[in-house]
């Protein structure tokens, strides 16, 4: 019959819902915050450990769809300009470009990268393509020498690769290895926008990258509602916010913003570069993964504890914003890395944000509270006997439309939480007694 081999399914998806409700039931019974029980029952019954919920809704479908895996003999197949597969061949017409790079005769001997020098010996460097200053040097004059002879054609397909020109080599092209472009400055880049040291290294990373935006576009079921949620808590917290207590706590938590940004960011960098990595970019890399604080997991836990209200939980919860704002700026500074520096949104974009926040901000005090209570709400007439007032149904939709129009532009300049916080403070001046907020609950928990 129709619909009965989709049973087990449902029957799963429900069986997960119910211990994720049962978890936050629990943690309130015991009086802790239910964020620890719902993760842990989250990765006890998702695809990794029990597998109560199936794989295919808890994974991109591009994942599941495109294949970056290199093919046998990868090498071999990109000299002869033989197929990769479909999804590395969409790379290879359109991101990657073979005319960008030059060979390198080599062979392979004993598990050595070997390369003919130019007194006609062969010269080995070990298989993870490093070596010393002469190891380099004889490099690049065999590249020379190669060039010179044959004008770069194709080398030997046994153990042969492509890689990237040297753009101070003036007029006559030399080939550069992976050691020596890494004496020479040639650095690897972020996925999806920088230079790489061969031709292969570009497909591959490339596909990833590909792969990753579309995911982002495009989640999976359970990421999509997640951010979905993420997005509605921090409208929600954001009704909560009191400019009175932010005048009083602003420049303290303006503070604790900026050495909260600060110091993971330059601790997180001195950490990779002591376990050996580069500064550029993957310190600046982790250092900026480090700097953002996570609002939600703030709202959510001020929120339970019901000190959301108080002075320090307004501290915490300016700090927090204002962290994310530095962190946004810190991201789009490290984006920039990937190619030529982008004035526009690395300096201009955060800047617009920031004077549209303080904009908001005036219109949540002065415009929102005679529009919504002087304006709108005495034209709608009442419904007795009604469980829900078109007052409600009016307010609800002003804040939708509202949560809408600036978390979509906030979106375009950098991400769109920060649009949907301002927009929640938007209803914070309306009422004393909180309608927004109840008015809020009481219609998403209808939804």
């Amino acid at each position: 019959m129709g619909g009965a081999s989709s049973f087990l399914a449902m029957l799963s998806i429900a069986c997960f819902l119910f211990f994720g409700w049962l978890a936050t039931k629990v943690s309130k019974a015991a009086g802790v915050s239910s964020i620890v029980l719902e993760i842990t029952v989250g990765v006890i019954l998702g695809p990794a450990v029990l597998g109560v919920v199936a794989p295919a809704y808890a994974e991109c479908q591009y994942r599941r769809h495109v294949d970056c895996t290199p093919p046998a003999d990868f090498e071999r197949l990109i000299l002869e300009g033989q197929p990769l597969g479909a999804d590395l061949d969409k790379i290879a017409g359109s991101l990657c470009h073979k005319e960008n790079y030059h060979l390198v005769e080599h062979d392979v001997v004993d598990g050595a990268a070997s390369t003919l020098t130019e007194d006609g010996h062969i010269d080995e460097a070990d298989a993870t393509g490093f070596a010393d200053e002469d190891e380099i040097a004889d490099l690049e004059k065999a590249a020379a020498a190669a060039a010179a002879a044959d004008n770069h054609t194709a080398a030997d397909a046994h153990g042969a690769d492509m890689y990237p020109v040297d753009p101070n080599a003036g007029d006559e092209e030399v080939a550069v290895t992976p050691a020596a472009a890494a004496a020479a400055g040639h650095h690897r880049r972020l996925s999806g926008g920088g230079n790489y040291h061969s031709y292969s290294e570009c497909l591959l990373k490339t596909c990833a990258a590909e792969v990753a935006h579309d995911c982002q576009l495009t989640p999976d079921f359970f990421t999509l509602i997640g951010h979905t949620g993420v997005a509605l808590m921090i409208f929600e917290s954001g009704m909560h916010f009191d400019f009175e207590k932010a005048r009083i706590v602003g420049p303290k938590a303006c503070c604790v913003a900026v050495l909260g940004t600060i110091l993971p960011f330059v601790t997180g960098a001195l950490l990779t570069v002591i376990y050996g990595r580069p500064l550029m970019p993957d310190g600046v890399s982790v250092g900026t993964a480090l700097a953002p604080t996570s609002v939600g997991i703030a709202l959510r836990l001020l929120g339970e504890a019901k000190v959301l209200q108080e002075d320090f939980g307004q501290a915490i919860i300016t700090a927090a914003f204002v962290d994310d704002i530095l962190s946004l700026v810190l991201f789009n500074v490290l984006f920039s890395l990937r190619g030529d520096f982008q004035f526009v949104p690395v300096v201009v974009f955060p800047i617009l944000g920031i004077v549209f926040m303080i904009v908001a901000m005036i219109a949540a005090m002065k415009f929102w509270p005679k529009f919504i209570n002087e304006t709108i709400m005495p034209r709608i007439p009442v419904r007795p006997g009604a469980k829900v007032s078109l007052q409600d149904e009016a307010l609800f939709l002003i804040m939708m439309t509202v949560l809408v129009a600036y978390a979509t532009l906030t979106y375009f300049l950098g991400t769109h939480l920060w649009g949907c916080f301002i927009a929640g403070m938007s209803f914070a001046c309306i009422d004393k007694h909180h309608w927004p907020h109840h008015v809020w609950v009481k219609q998403t928990k209808r939804a």
